[in-house]
């Protein structure tokens, strides 16, 4: 505990120009008294530590103790401490291990660069969750981060509707969308035979998909246990290809109706926004010509008639329902009561 807390005051000596006891102490989380010993300790085992007294002074190291890494320029630097997702990192488990990873690098960047991450992190922040949701990582997380890591696989233990499953998984690359955590993973390859039931009574899935790579939301495991065994990975798998492969499929697997209607050239570039954008691309793919009004006719696939109601009001009156009769007569019905709502004058 106390060498890496040592290791971790060299670097931050070797990041910044001077730090007084203060500050190592903030950095550190231990005693300003605490410090001084530390630097005493260091001083002893030949690390040039110089303590200056006084208002300006501070801790800093004399003759040049550093590493540097010479070949970095400041936009790779910039780009470098771009690199880390700081909320995902600990939800993973790794922000320790980042943060000292970064400090090593910051301690080694020529003096020009050393503001590297200040200038990055004053450009760009990623705020992955959506909106209006309280986000909270999946107590299993870092278990199955460090089984992702190491190519161990594991048994897992989730909900599938009412039922819990059970299945030993090879887990190859996590996914964070909008705040949730996904595992891409496949059956063990050494898994055969045919369901059965576990102790708790939780049915084990064997055989079925062996070999195909699937994907899990996290938060549905309620028990996973890290095997011995390490699989062999597959070196042409493409987890960012196989994301947006399997992102697509499941938009369009949801889509399981069709509306008929006419767009206004507002509503044609509307149409992305109000929709889910699958839907849309294949709606506007070789759009027809606008007919004598500038208005064209296309079918859009659509989740379910409540939810189209719901998105195609956004367009307001740049899109004209045509079919089905049921929408059309529910976007009529609600054009009425605004026309009423909106056509009352105060006495």
């Amino acid at each position: 505990m106390r060498a890496a807390r040592l290791i971790k005051m060299v670097l931050l000596l070797q990041s910044r120009p001077t730090m007084t006891a203060a500050e190592l102490a903030r950095e550190l989380e231990v005693s300003e008294r605490t410090v001084t010993r530390d630097a005493q300790a260091l001083s002893e085992a030949g690390v040039p530590v110089y303590a200056e007294r006084g208002r300006a002074g501070g801790y800093r190291l004399v003759g040049g103790y550093r590493t540097r890494l010479t070949g970095l320029g400041r936009g790779e630097a910039e780009a470098l401490f771009l690199s880390g997702v700081p909320g995902a990192l600990r939800e993973m488990g790794l922000e320790d291990i980042a943060s000292a990873a970064r400090l090593k690098v910051s301690a080694a960047l020529l003096p020009s660069l050393r503001d590297a991450p200040r200038t990055a992190a004053q450009r760009f922040h990623l705020d992955a969750p959506a909106w209006f949701r309280e986000p909270a990582a999946p107590a299993l997380l870092p278990v199955i981060a460090d089984a992702v890591w190491d190519d161990r696989c594991v048994s897992a233990r989730y909900r599938r509707g009412e039922s819990e499953v059970v299945r030993e998984l090879e887990p190859y690359g996590l996914v964070l969308k909008a705040g949730v955590w996904y595992l891409c993973a496949r059956v063990c390859a050494a898994v055969t035979g045919s369901a059965t039931k576990t102790k708790t009574g939780a049915a084990t899935e064997t055989g079925a998909g062996t070999g195909a790579f699937r994907t899990y939301r996290i938060d549905r495991f309620v028990g996973v246990d890290v095997l011995k065994d390490r699989f062999s990975r597959d070196e042409d798998f493409d987890l960012p290809g196989f994301w947006s492969a399997q992102a697509e499929r499941f938009a369009r697997s949801i889509l399981r109706a069709e509306v008929v209607l006419r767009l206004s050239g507002t509503g044609v570039r509307n149409l992305p926004y109000a929709v889910d954008p699958v839907a849309a691309r294949d709606a506007l793919a070789g759009v027809p010509e606008p007919d004598g009004t500038g208005w064209v006719t296309v079918t859009l696939r659509v989740e379910s008639e409540e939810v189209a109601h719901t998105q195609l009001a956004a367009l307001g009156p740049e899109a004209e329902v045509l079919s089905p009769a049921t929408l059309r007569e529910r976007f009529a019905a609600e054009a009425i009561r605004l026309t009423e709502l909106y056509g009352r004058r105060e006495g």
